[in-house]
């Protein structure tokens, strides 16, 4: 068994991790880390194996309600947890903090770090927060996110300060951190794209992530007679509560109102060929899509809420409109495609923000330091008899 510090992240899917925290654990790993990886298994396991990290199929399941799988979960966690015994426990998003903190204050884990993706329901639907099961929830995460003392990251400040203002977090034990970082030398400029434009949003699809919105901004330009092609490019999401039934996808498809290029790897290739890049979320963590398009020196227009905010500067890389807003998002699409320079101008001015801020290198290089961070104050509490 290696004597390197075991760094363990808990994430509910695979193709997850292959997506958002793949670049993440290499680093990792470069920096001298013994990586495991706890998920649900269902796409990239093998592809996972060979990049040498230590892979442990789950059965944590988003969407299961069933409360003896569930006990069933979080037992498995505790086992592995004990078993493995990680210097650092990282877990991703909604479901592995709630589990994962458990599992973890139970097996003695010395560090804890809870990444919230983004805020779900419980924290942002005005009904679920108010009902019962919302305000339960959010008692809950106040208990499980301090009973380790965990560092909590947020991927953008409204996200931390919505926390800090439900008693959830104190801010002392918070970090922001945006997301993973983007490889800038894979998501790189290119030529432009020829023929007729492409108006591309690239996301899950889910209502949530204004895909209804977009298809009904499509329907105004195209009654309006612009020339464009109109492309959603993401898997369909069936785990997830707000998901868009395939059929209605294919509808919309027949209707010739979009393209729906279903989920791709090669996004680096997909953005070359788009003229525009659209978000129309309701709201995010921190958009992967937006940073890589903008890497690619793609201008982009997205809803003004927390997530979009932090990449797209309204005027200076993109537009900015109201969510749930069609006609808003057709302007600005509309705007966009008539002003070739001003494309040009938005897509420099977004590769040139990512540099600064979202690169690869920059937000690993920050979770990195954590780590060591971590590693080092557990270490000076054993020295002191403390731990």
């Amino acid at each position: 068994m290696s004597d390197r510090p075991r760094l363990l992240y808990l994430i509910t899917e695979d193709w997850y991790f292959w997506s958002h925290r793949l670049d993440l654990a290499r680093h990792a790993t470069q920096a001298g880390f013994d990586v495991l990886i706890a998920t649900r298994v269902t796409e990239h396991g093998d592809r996972i194996k060979r990049e040498g990290f230590r892979l442990f199929p789950l059965r944590l399941h988003r969407r299961s309600r069933n409360p003896f799988a569930e006990l069933a979960a979080l037992l498995e966690l505790v086992r592995l947890y004990r078993r493995e015994r990680p210097a650092i426990v990282h877990h991703v998003a909604l479901k592995p903090i709630v589990y994962g903190s458990i599992a973890a204050w139970w097996s003695g884990v010395p560090n804890v770090i809870n990444a919230f993706a983004g805020l779900g329901y419980v924290f942002t639907d005005q009904k679920r927060q108010s009902g019962v099961l919302g305000i339960c929830l959010q008692y809950m995460y106040r208990i499980l996110l301090r009973l380790n003392k965990s560092v909590v990251i947020f991927q953008n400040r409204e996200d931390r300060d919505l926390l800090i203002e439900e008693n959830i977090v104190t801010l002392e034990h918070t970090r922001i951190i945006p997301g993973s970082g983007v490889d800038t030398k894979v998501f790189d400029l290119g030529p432009s794209p020829s023929g007729r434009p492409v108006v591309m949003l690239a996301a899950r699809m889910l209502w949530d992530k204004g895909i209804g919105d977009f298809v009904e901004a499509v329907r105004r330009l195209k009654s309006e007679k612009v020339l464009a092609r109109f492309v959603l490019v993401g898997r369909c999401d069936e785990h997830n509560p707000a998901a868009i039934e395939q059929d209605q996808l294919e509808a919309w498809v027949e209707e010739g109102l979009i393209e729906w290029w279903q989920h791709r790897e090669d996004m680096p290739s997909v953005f070359s060929d788009a003229t525009i890049v659209v978000l129309a979320s309701y709201r995010e963590g921190l958009p992967k899509a937006l940073l890589e398009a903008a890497a690619c020196g793609k201008p982009l227009v997205a809803t003004d809420v927390p997530g979009c905010r932090e990449i797209v500067s309204h005027g200076i890389n993109g537009f900015l409109v109201p969510p749930r807003n069609p006609d808003a998002l057709a302007a600005a699409i509309d705007s966009l495609l008539r002003d070739s320079a001003l494309r040009a101008k938005m897509g420099q001015a977004g590769r040139e923000a990512v540099l600064r801020s979202f690169s690869v290198e920059k937000v690993t290089g920050q979770l990195l330091a954590l780590y060591r961070e971590l590693l080092a104050r557990s270490e000076g509490l054993k020295a002191t008899g403390l731990a």
